[in-house]
């Protein structure tokens, strides 16, 4: 897969407001699921029970592209996602109400927030942001190394090599008491807002109340504190590989929200 391979702007996931925003290629959709602390997936009750109401659970993922061994082309990019084998949306793909669809229809979305823009007027206060919409087929995973593949996916997505530094491999009770969905994308597009706010040529006009009236970005951004030890914990220092990475994703994060809250605006 080349770095700039693009998903089709369809008429579901082309962004249509502020249209300038829009991201349709694969790294930054990826970058911006993978990178999320929450994933929330939406999908339509009725395919299970006769509830009328949508469904939106928050729920933890990364994506991801498995190729078997004995393949001979690499699989494309999906979203995997883990929750226990008796949920709800674990046991819905594997009871579709129409079998004549390659899955159960979901959305899966994921949002960070950079900052808080503080315009002149309030109805230029925005935040900066990027997030990321996903439409595809969800099928259960059912193939063992293709599940053991998703389950480190999705933990090292939290830690980096977490799964190496955990009591492994997994028991059957685990392995059977925890489900795992693939979801293979048919649509996907992000939206990034990344600059400073952006004031009317009016107001910017008017000295008199840019005097009084305070304008600009207050960053935000995640900050992963200092590890707390369980009570059964009988390592006497944190490991390196988990400050190495809390370091490099506190410095990102700072690093990330300060300089797009400096940005200039685009034109209008």
């Amino acid at each position: 897969m080349s770095e700039r391979e693009i998903y089709e702007a369809t008429p579901r996931s082309t962004v249509n407001r502020l249209k300038q925003r829009a991201v349709y290629d694969h790294e930054t959709v990826h970058a911006i699921i993978d990178s999320a602390p929450v994933l929330h997936v939406s999908f339509n009750p009725t395919w299970y029970d006769d509830d009328p109401f949508p469904t939106i659970l928050p729920m933890l993922g990364c994506t991801g592209s498995y190729t078997p061994a004995d393949a001979s082309e690499t699989s494309p990019p999906a979203v995997y996602l883990h929750g226990h084998s008796a949920s709800r949306l674990m046991k819905l793909p594997s009871n579709p109400l129409d079998d004549s669809l390659p899955g159960v229809p979901v959305c899966v979305a994921a949002t960070h927030i950079d900052g808080l823009v503080l315009a002149l007027t309030p109805f230029n206060h925005s935040c900066n942001y990027r997030s990321a919409i996903v439409h595809g087929w969800a099928v259960p995973v059912t193939d063992y190394d293709e599940k053991m593949y998703a389950l480190t996916l999705i933990t090292d997505s939290m830690v980096p090599s977490r799964w190496s530094h955990t009591r492994i491999p997994p028991t059957e009770v685990e392995m059977k008491s925890t489900g795992v969905i693939r979801v293979n994308i048919v649509s996907a597009s992000a939206k990034i807002r990344a600059h400073t706010a952006g004031d009317d040529a009016k107001d910017l006009a008017d000295t008199e109340m840019r005097r009084r009236v305070w304008a600009g970005v207050v960053p935000m951004n995640v900050v992963y504190g200092e590890p707390v030890p369980t009570a059964g914990n009988l390592v006497e220092e944190v490991p390196r590989y988990i400050e190495e990475w809390r370091e490099r994703e506190n410095d990102g994060n700072v690093k990330y929200s300060r300089e797009v809250a400096s940005r200039n605006a685009p034109k209008k």
